[in-house]
């Protein structure tokens, strides 16, 4: 979702007349896009702008923003220890940074644009055109969802990005086949919990399942991905999609969080193990070869030995093909944050033991897909092996390949010769 904010910001300011920079230390004006799902990026940020009050005391006329969701939930701080900033905006209003920049060019000294839409149920009408400008790509990301309203008692995005929203069918059907006719051929559909879509819609609900069919469709789109789905939201009839629209491909990134119903619980995730079990199994029986991914948050608070070897044991249970694993991290104003905390050194440790499982799984699962072949969208030359072309697979694995020849977006065919962590070596088949 920051990475399509991101390049949304970045169309913004080539409407002012601005074009990019070699690098932040040259521009005249750097936009900073954060996040604050955990604690490092905020302290990243931090740090960053640190070094661009350096470059500032050296250059006066450079403007200097902050948006995201670190602006959202910490904008006082921001502005009490970074008084160089020249803006502070939130997720809510991206719209609005080209006219900041203007006013910090014309001397503005400092300006905040931070409140949310609170609003259950509302509806995202004004969402502008962001197929307009674009350039050409081959893969993009298309919001269809902002906020969420699941309020798990560690994540702080409510906070940040406030209640779920959904953007009108047509106007997302509408920028997927501009994009298609830049020559975009693979879309990935963005939301907090993407699979509840559609719920809030004035002109009736469209279910997930049906806006992928329709996004399917639009004429020059190749293939469709989507992330994240909530567990609890996970319907029969999205199954039924990925299996029967070959343009939808066969992964799906679903969280788990925990192992354990109680830790579960306690994060207000509001499904079971066994619920969450029954989504692997029926994916898998629909779909053999489905690609599933996961989130996993490890020292939890309260969380005990019992309650993380139960987690370790839904790992060798349900074997992901990858997982992004995390120690938790408190994030203030969030329910769990007032909780009594993990040992940071137990939690440390257990992170380790996971990751080791669940790199061996993947390495165990890999290493089974050696001279099997695959579908690849070719997308351009590896960029630390030029020699070597890369692409993803249906289910989403990364490939290295030969190709010998310019083949960016073409659809080709590979039979896998190595196993990696990462992916797969492959020839064209």
């Amino acid at each position: 979702m920051n990475v399509e904010d991101s390049e949304q910001i970045g169309l913004y300011l080539r409407d002012l007349g601005l074009k990019p920079a070699r690098s932040w230390a040259e521009a005249q004006v750097v936009v900073l896009n954060t996040c604050s799902v955990r604690a490092l990026p905020e302290q990243k940020a931090f740090s960053f702008l640190g070094e661009l009050r350096e470059r500032k005391k050296d250059r006066p006329d450079m403007v200097i923003g902050v948006a995201g969701c670190m602006a959202q939930a910490r904008a006082k701080e921001i502005r009490r220890r970074n008084p160089h900033v020249d803006f502070v905006v939130g997720t809510a209003h991206i719209a609005e940074v080209p006219g900041l920049v203007e006013e910090a060019l014309q001397g503005k000294r400092f300006s905040l644009r931070l409140d949310l839409p609170d609003r259950k149920g509302a509806v995202v009408t004004d969402v502008p055109q962001r197929h307009l400008g674009r350039e050409a790509k081959l893969k993009a990301f298309v919001p269809i969802q902002y906020g969420c309203d699941k309020f798990c008692t560690f994540c702080i995005v409510p906070t940040t990005r406030g209640r779920e929203r959904s953007r009108p069918t047509q106007d997302i059907l509408d920028e997927v086949a501009a994009l298609a006719a830049k020559g975009t051929k693979e879309v990935t559909l963005l939301g907090q919990t993407v699979n509840s879509y559609g719920k809030n819609l004035l002109d009736g609900r469209v279910p997930f399942a049906d806006l992928l069919r329709e996004v399917a469709g639009i004429e020059g789109i190749e293939r469709v991905r989507f992330t994240s789905p909530y567990p609890r939201d996970f319907r029969a009839d999205l199954i039924q999609t990925i299996r029967e629209v070959p343009e939808v491909m066969e992964h799906c990134h679903i969280p788990l969080q925990a192992g354990h119903d109680a830790l579960l619980a306690r994060m207000r995730r509001v499904y079971t193990l066994e619920s969450f079990a029954t989504i692997v199994e029926s994916l898998r029986t629909a779909m053999p070869e489905v690609g599933l991914t996961t989130d996993v948050i490890v020292g939890f608070p309260g969380e005990t030995d019992e309650e993380f070897e139960a987690t370790m044991e839904a790992m060798r249970r349900f074997r992901f093909d990858g997982a992004y694993m995390f120690r938790y991290s408190p994030r203030p104003g969030t329910p769990a944050a007032e909780l009594p905390q993990v040992d940071p050194q137990v939690a440390m440790d257990r992170l380790n033991r996971l990751i080791a499982l669940q790199n061996g799984i993947t390495d165990e699962i890999n290493a089974g897909l050696v001279g099997r072949e695959f579908e690849v969208l070719a997308e351009g030359p590896s960029p630390k092996d030029p020699a070597m072309w890369q692409g993803y697979t249906r289910c989403f694995r990364m490939v290295h390949f030969p190709a010998g020849r310019d083949l960016k977006g073409k659809t080709v065919h590979v039979r896998a010769t190595r196993a990696r962590r990462w992916g797969l070596v492959a020839e064209l088949a």
